[in-house]
């Protein structure tokens, strides 16, 4: 069975920190916004709050929580939690959550404040019979006033590959393979999932030649979803076959490491081997495949030569 890690989560952490960028089109697909994937995105502290939490000695012990993803995006907050599966208290920790990233924009003076709520989502990586399709907080006060805050949940095992390449939601690429693992923990055929895994693979290497995605940001994608792997399989006879599909390395993802040599040869390899067979659709002479090749991959002449001719053909 997975391991008891922390995995999902430092995945999730790592790229808020790293690739804050890819969220742009995460808060646009959920909220219906249409910010460009240059707008500032600014991270905002996640400061905690703290709970009681019974321990098995009968006694009480406070701790923290804190929670995934407060940013700042033109002037609006958004409150983003990624949750394998709802545990009951979803909804009270993400008011306490909401609050804490609302006072830090509240204005106040003479007896009056404001506190502007952020807008908020929970990502469900799982889903049960019990995960909720939207997430209601009501407000209820002495007066007999209500006040509804809620939002759609976004459950990603109801989401398509190709929708989330076509809406670039790079951050859901990694939890992807998560709808597998039953499949994939009990040892059983993982043809399907290896197939969805090749079609991110070769999306992303297309991104990545359209500019679309960094070389940081494709190297790291390939790894979180590898992280993901081996967290589920824990060394089962499936890993291997499905941490290969993505280049067969992974990193860590609590350290600021790059994927090994290995990966990014491999990444590079298929670039190179798309460059030249889009510059074969487009007509191009096999000189001008060339310069696309030193260009986009930073090859010298004889590497692109050598590309070519493993992938294509060179004047005789």
């Amino acid at each position: 069975m997975p391991k008891k890690t922390r995995d999902y989560d430092n995945v999730f952490k790592t790229m808020k920190y790293k690739h804050k960028r890819l969220f742009i089109s995460v808060i646009n697909d959920i909220f219906k916004k249409n910010y460009p994937m240059d707008a500032k995105v600014e991270v905002l502290p996640s400061e905690g709050y703290l709970s009681e939490d019974g321990t098995a000695d009968g006694s009480r012990k406070i701790e923290e929580q804190v929670s995934d993803f407060v940013i700042r995006i033109g002037g609006e907050v958004y409150l983003l939690e990624c949750q394998s599966y709802d545990d009951g208290s979803m909804a009270v920790r993400i008011a306490e959550y909401a609050f804490i990233a609302a006072r830090q924009s509240a204005s106040w003076d003479a007896g009056r404040a404001v506190i502007p709520m952020p807008r908020f989502s929970v990502i469900y990586v799982k889903r049960t019979d019990r995960t909720p399709e939207t997430t209601k907080i009501t407000f209820a006060f002495p007066d007999g006033q209500t006040v509804d805050y809620e939002s759609e949940n976004v459950i990603l095992e109801k989401l398509t590959k190709e929708y989330i390449v076509e809406k670039k939601l790079f951050p859901y690429i990694p939890f992807y393979i998560a709808r597998y693992e039953k499949d994939i923990v009990l040892e059983k055929n993982i043809d399907r999932a290896a197939e969805d895994l090749a079609y991110f693979r070769d999306e992303m290497l297309r991104l990545y030649g359209e500019g679309e995605l960094t070389a940081e940001e494709l190297i790291d994608l390939a790894g979180f979803v590898n992280t993901i792997i081996t967290h589920i399989a824990d060394g089962n006879k499936n890993e291997g076959r499905l941490v290969e599909v993505m280049g067969g390395t992974v990193i860590e993802t609590e350290s600021e490491r790059l994927m090994r040599q290995g990966i990014r040869q491999g990444i590079r390899q298929g670039q190179a081997k798309m460059l030249v067979e889009m510059g074969q659709e487009d007509g191009l002479e096999e000189a001008a495949i060339l310069r696309r090749l030193q260009e986009k991959l930073s090859l010298s002449l004889e590497e692109a030569e050598s590309c070519m001719e493993k992938y294509g053909k060179i004047p005789v």
